[in-house]
């Protein structure tokens, strides 16, 4: 993620349920950030207004989330006080499904 021009790290947790971003924001908003997903690569963006000493503040990353390993449908977001978690839901092992079956009718 870069922030006007210096690296912005962000933070990865995992464990058997979940997968935690945490990345600090400073000086921007809720409305300031976004965060997608399209075709498995969770996108993050974010933008303030007001000018830094550095200038505008910028932020933006992708991470590649493999389909069988995490439920897109299951992303949540919480911006507060200039930091972004993100926590997106694991599949469980039994939910995998390597093979589908086809109900023949």
């Amino acid at each position: 993620m870069e922030a006007a021009g210096s690296r912005t790290a962000w933070d990865v947790e995992a464990d058997d349920n979940v997968l935690s971003l945490r990345m600090d924001m400073p000086g921007l908003s809720r409305k300031d950030v976004k965060v997608s997903v399209e075709q498995n690569t969770l996108t993050i963006k974010g933008g303030g207004e007001k000018e830094s000493g550095k200038g505008r503040r910028r932020y933006s990353g992708t991470m590649d989330l493999p389909p069988n390993l995490f439920k897109h449908g299951e992303i949540k977001a919480e911006m507060k006080n200039g930091v972004l978690k993100v926590v997106v839901a694991k599949v469980k092992e039994e939910e995998k499904k390597d093979v589908l079956q086809v109900k023949i009718e």
